[in-house]
């Protein structure tokens, strides 16, 4: 009996250790992002991008909104930056195909029924392309 309340308290002891080992190696946003675009140069900002060519979008939190449009990377850094989450969901109304700076985005929190969680200005879309491989 002694034995199985040892090792029940090892146990939760290690579950709760997990956690903040994990925390240590949680990269910051800002390291997300330099992860993202290694291998890739910045272009020119332009103010609009096609969202009907868009293919894929990451949140990085409290740091940028990611756009994929072929094999570029459109890297966002809207205002109101800290309201970034990337478990919140994006709710983006358009009003022409493009996506363009001053373009808000809503911010509905996934866990609590979808409540509203604030919103997003976006500023200018910085175009990543990869580098070409020099032989």
């Amino acid at each position: 009996m002694k034995t199985l309340a040892i090792c029940a308290t090892l146990a939760v002891a290690s579950l709760l250790a997990m956690p903040a080992a994990e925390a240590r190696t949680k990269l910051t946003g800002e390291q997300q992002l330099a992860k993202m675009l290694d291998g890739r140069e910045a272009g020119k900002p332009v103010s609009c991008i096609p969202y009907s060519q868009t293919q894929n979008t990451t949140v990085i939190d409290k740091t940028a909104i990611v756009y994929r449009v072929g094999s570029t990377l459109y890297v966002n850094r809207p205002t109101n930056v800290d309201r970034l989450d990337d478990d919140d969901v994006m709710v983006t109304r358009l009003y022409t195909s493009q996506l363009c700076r001053l373009d808000t985005v809503q911010l509905h929190d996934r866990n609590a029924n979808f409540m509203w969680n604030g919103f997003v200005g976006l500023q200018d879309f910085v175009p990543y392309k990869k580098v070409a491989s020099a032989n």
